[in-house]
């Protein structure tokens, strides 16, 4: 799970695996893939930079030094 933030300042968890698209209509606005939308105050690029950072935590998972 990413952790983003609505507009109102509320933290929202959510599963970047269920996410479709990402949109800036000026506001990030993120669609699941099951319809839902969302209002993010983060941009889009920061969005995506948590994406990266939560596949590669998960994709280490098993992996010793």
């Amino acid at each position: 799970m990413i952790e983003l933030t609505s507009l109102s300042g509320k933290k929202l968890w959510v599963n970047p695996h269920q996410i479709e698209t990402i949109e800036a209509k000026p506001d990030t606005t993120i669609v699941m893939v099951y319809g839902k939308t969302m209002v993010v105050a983060e941009k889009p690029a920061e969005v995506v930079a948590k994406i990266i950072d939560y596949r590669k935590s998960i994709s280490s998972f098993g992996e010793s030094d």
